[in-house]
């Protein structure tokens, strides 16, 4: 057996390798003799079959079954012991002769490589970046209390109906003169919010409005949509569509939500047991907590602004066609990829490439390593997130790592989490060696910083 590399240009070439009989026969013997024990034919005791009927019958599938999984073996021990950088995977070479398994013993395979461009990521401080920091204003900061005393108010009935109350009540249906129509749609104990309501006029009707009080409204032009008009009369869809006309809804009960109050049982329920104790303390952690979110859009913001600089100061030259025809090969069984659309998205696929190769640079030049530590980091910041958009910002440590664990158990997400753990190390690195320019804007302006791109 002999294996060689033959380099084509910087960044294609040609593994060749040839597998002689020698190379095979003992593997196919073996196989042969398996069979041979197992086999159950007519006139024949189990296992005393011919060993020449056998190989007659299935020599050449074992052969061929047994070179291919040698050559396949030989390659990747090539590839792993000549420490290879190569870019997706080998494939048998356009120039391949075809292979006859009944009439050869010896055979020569060919396999083209695509080799990893070589380039240096040059960094220092003379290279300046911009590193956005959004400011929290007392607006964000009452906003995010209002939020907060609203999530734990308290229903309490009411006389008269606000914009914001919960009004419950009946829907009957009119006829053109203003009568109830026996056969006509009804709806009980149906719900409305003037808040929700477009039309002025219906939530003139609504505002001020008292249990007992009959209202007439056309839910045409009342509710947003047919499908909101489904919901509130209980109809189908179709009937909602059909509808247009008026309707009586009589106010069986009001209800305002009244927001929580500023106390202690507040911050224990929004913060955690006894973590604050003061309004002062409660204001002073929310802000807190409003500045770690935002950080991460000031993150992302940098990695987009890094990205830019370091994909524009980087020259990499990628062997295309050969990805072209790796990208079609993995994706043989896939009906919407063919060679049309792998054009198309061929810009963006080599811009990704490109991407990873410059990140994984930097990570093997300056021995950057990812711990698993890194990874359960990355995946209890993912779990904390999704509680916080449930407004749940107090969950104990030992439950958030727990939950990031079970995160990090299903195969696409942990490898989605590594993927971002090493694209944090990477931005750390990026922060250190350039010189950061800081800058402090306010919401507005940093969401058009995303418009000029």
């Amino acid at each position: 057996m002999n294996i060689s590399k033959e380099n084509i240009d910087d960044l294609n070439a040609v593994i060749k390798l040839t597998v002689e009989k020698k190379d095979y026969e003992s593997r196919v013997d073996e196989v042969l003799k398996d069979y041979r024990k197992k086999a159950n034919m007519p006139g024949f005791r189990p296992g005393k079959v011919p060993a020449g009927m056998i190989k007659k019958m299935y020599g050449n599938q074992v052969m061929a079954d047994q070179v291919n999984k040698i050559v396949s073996e030989e390659v990747s021990k090539y590839l792993h012991e000549s420490e290879l950088d190569i870019l997706g995977e080998p494939l048998p070479s356009e120039s391949q002769e075809s292979i006859d398994f009944e009439t050869q013993d010896n055979f020569q395979f060919n396999f083209d490589i695509a080799l990893a461009p070589e380039f240096e990521v040059k960094l220092s401080k003379r290279d300046k970046l911009p590193y956005y920091s959004i400011e929290v204003t007392d607006e964000m900061l009452e906003q995010q209390i209002k939020q907060a005393t609203s999530r734990f108010a308290t229903s309490e009935k009411a006389e008269e109906a606000t914009e914001e109350s919960l009004i419950k009540g009946d829907f009957v249906q009119l006829d053109q003169e203003g009568n109830s129509l026996e056969e006509g749609i009804q709806a009980e104990d149906v719900v409305v919010s003037a808040v929700s309501i477009n039309s002025e006029e219906a939530k003139a009707k609504l505002v001020g409005a008292k249990v007992g009080d009959e209202i007439v409204l056309n839910p045409k032009g009342t509710f947003n949509d047919a499908q909101q008009v489904s919901y509130m009369l209980k109809v189908s869809a179709e009937e909602a569509e059909q509808i247009d006309g008026d309707f009586k809804f009589t106010i069986k009960e009001i209800n305002d939500y009244v927001p929580a109050e500023m106390n202690q049982e507040l911050f224990d329920q929004v913060l955690g047991e006894g973590i604050v104790t003061s309004e002062g303390e409660f204001k002073a952690k929310i802000k807190e907590d409003l500045e770690k979110t935002l950080a991460y859009e000031s993150e992302y913001k940098f990695l987009m602004d890094a990205k830019e600089k370091l994909m524009g100061k980087t020259e990499i030259a990628l062997p295309e066609a050969f990805l072209k025809r790796w990208i079609l090969t993995v994706n043989h069984d896939k009906e919407d990829i063919n060679a049309e659309t792998i054009d198309n998205d061929m810009p963006k696929y080599m811009e990704d490439l490109k991407w990873q190769l410059i990140k994984n640079n930097i990570i093997k030049a300056n021995e950057i390593k990812i711990e698993e530590n890194d990874v359960l980091e990355v995946a209890k910041k993912s779990a904390k997130m999704q509680f916080m958009q449930y407004g749940l910002s107090n969950i104990p440590e030992e439950h958030l790592e727990s939950y990031a664990k079970d995160m990090m158990k299903q195969e696409d997400q942990r490898r989605n989490m590594a993927e971002t753990a090493v694209q944090e190390k990477v931005m750390a690195f990026v922060k250190e060696a350039v010189k950061l320019d800081e800058k402090t804007v306010n919401r507005e302006e940093f969401n058009k910083l995303f418009e000029k791109n």
